[in-house]
């Protein structure tokens, strides 16, 4: 497990722009300028849309760049480059809804990664369109909100949902086996803040009982097994059914 960032000294900065020439050497002279030493770095350019993304975990050896200073020195750069972008001590959990259906091995996974320290996050709520999991919501005590959702309600659990995000000041929801369909709107208003994991196979065929629907096929993990994904974007494959 690699070590937990040290307060004040580590910083994560994450950004998205129009791409163009010399916004990886904007960045990283303006680190330079302030003392600072990349620890990772990703990047990706989206060509469709002509948008460049990057996240940066640094540390700085200059005790006076602190996190307002760094805010305000980099202030110049992202009006240049029509930067959209966040900068924070990387020491600060993550502020962290999960949202669980049916099956909670996702959810179990994600709070002992909680308690042993390996996920450096706070989990002030999860949210379920189901009760199975109250239980094991109280065994870490962390709050547990059942959101029923049928077709004729689901307009209002999304409104509920997104109560509790603005309420809680969540950072991040995580659709941990959620196995409901985000509406457009509710992915436009947690864009960037949303992500859907699933630590097992997917299969090809969306909705419940997807292996019969799919129907008799002589090498089924070839044709109907996706690999396992964490998907940082819209959850365009959640099941349709529990």
């Amino acid at each position: 497990m690699s070590p937990r960032p040290q307060p004040g000294r580590e910083y994560v900065l994450t950004l998205s722009c129009p791409d163009s020439a010399g916004l990886v050497h904007a960045v990283s002279g303006f680190l330079v300028r302030n003392s600072g030493n990349i620890l990772e770095s990703q990047q990706f350019d989206d060509r469709l849309q002509g948008r460049f993304f990057m996240r940066v975990h640094f540390d700085v050896s200059d005790p006076n760049a602190d996190l307002e200073t760094l805010r305000y020195r980099f202030g110049p750069v992202a009006e240049a480059y029509r930067i959209s972008w966040k900068l924070w001590d990387a020491s600060t959990p993550t502020r962290t809804l999960i949202m669980v259906s049916k099956f909670g091995h996702c959810l179990n996974d994600l709070l002992f990664r909680r308690r042993t320290g390996a996920l450096n996050i706070e989990i002030p709520a999860i949210v379920s369109n189901h009760r199975d999991f109250e239980g094991l919501a109280q065994t870490y005590g962390i709050p547990f909100h059942h959101v029923p959702v049928t077709k004729e309600t689901k307009p209002e659990a999304e409104a509920r949902l997104l109560e509790l995000v603005r309420e809680l000041d969540v950072d991040l929801v995580v659709l941990a086996r959620y196995m409901q369909v985000l509406s457009d709107d509710l992915c436009k208003q947690l864009e960037g803040r949303a992500i859907n994991i699933h630590h097992s196979f997917l299969p090809s065929f969306k909705g419940a009982r997807p292996y019969v629907r799919a129907g008799p096929d002589p090498d089924p993990p070839r044709r109907r097994i996706q690999p396992p994904v964490a998907i940082p974007a819209r959850p365009a494959f959640e099941d349709e059914a529990p």
